[in-house]
């Protein structure tokens, strides 16, 4: 029998319109009744992802950041830091190269932007993922612990502008794509599913007794780290190839279909 579902949130859970299903409320009750716990797994910060579920803060194990800072009833179990100053040198040397890449240092207690770069459309975009921010005049002013390093190419071309300007990080850092529009940086070894690992031996959970669903390429190593793992209609061709089991996209509630598949099988 499944104990935990991990699920992405943008492109996964969420529609187009970033909307949780109509009936995700009466699903996530039925969860909760039978004893399986249920956890956002996303690139967004643990605030933004609290305020998305304001009613099932203290239910909801979340995993923030890539996996990088896991938070269950407001307690951290989970962190895994970056450099500061390899983070630092990330980023300026992006901004220096490419000042129309947005960039955001993504700390504990705030995601941090540079005053330079603030602007009506980066505005709109840093408050949809993080909602707890701050505009500084320089990263060398942070005094935060650094999770990771985010990009933004409002242009959706994430992996041709701005993938060649990190490429000589990626042999020392985990660089990845978590969509058209957004790369994020993190310390090695970081990803969804390290943190999905670390979660099932706190909860002493077997990995057959957990389900994942994914769209993008941040979710390929947590899909690996389940046992029944869902790729969405609408998933990238690589993290279709990494997952067990296909459902439907995101705009048509595939992740609730999915978890319905499962109990119509017994599993939950």
């Amino acid at each position: 029998m499944l104990k935990m579902i991990f699920s992405d949130m943008d492109g996964t859970l969420l529609d187009g319109k970033g909307q949780v299903p109509a009936w995700f409320d009466a699903l996530a009750a039925e969860l909760a009744a039978r004893g399986v716990r249920f956890a956002p797994a996303s690139g967004r910060q643990y605030f933004s992802l609290a305020e998305s579920f304001p009613r099932y803060k203290d239910e909801f194990l979340f995993l923030a950041e890539n996996g990088t800072n896991v938070v269950y009833r407001g307690e951290t179990l989970f962190t895994w830091p970056m450099e500061q100053a390899a983070a630092h040198a990330i980023l300026e040397e992006v901004y220096a190269a490419d000042p129309g890449i947005f960039c955001v240092f993504c700390g504990l207690r705030d995601a941090y932007a540079l005053a330079a770069q603030h602007s009506e459309e980066n505005v709109a975009e840093l408050r949809k993922y993080y909602t707890h921010a701050a505009w500084v005049p320089s990263f060398a002013a942070v005094e935060d612990t650094c999770v990771k390093v985010s990009f933004f190419d409002v242009t959706a071309h994430s992996k041709e502008r701005i993938e060649p300007l990190v490429e000589k990080w990626r042999t020392a850092q985990q660089v990845v794509l978590s969509s058209d529009y957004w790369l994020d940086i993190m310390a090695p070894g970081a990803n969804k599913g390290i943190a999905v690992r670390a979660m099932q031996e706190h909860f002493g959970v077997r990995p057959e007794e957990c389900a994942a669903f994914g769209d993008y390429l941040n979710d390929r190593e947590m899909l690996g780290a389940v046992g029944y793992s869902f790729a969405m209609a609408n998933a990238h061709p690589a993290v279709k190839a990494a997952a067990r089991y296909e459902t439907a996209s995101n705009e048509e509630g595939g992740v609730l279909l999915g978890i319905r598949r499962l109990m119509a099988k017994g599993l939950i």
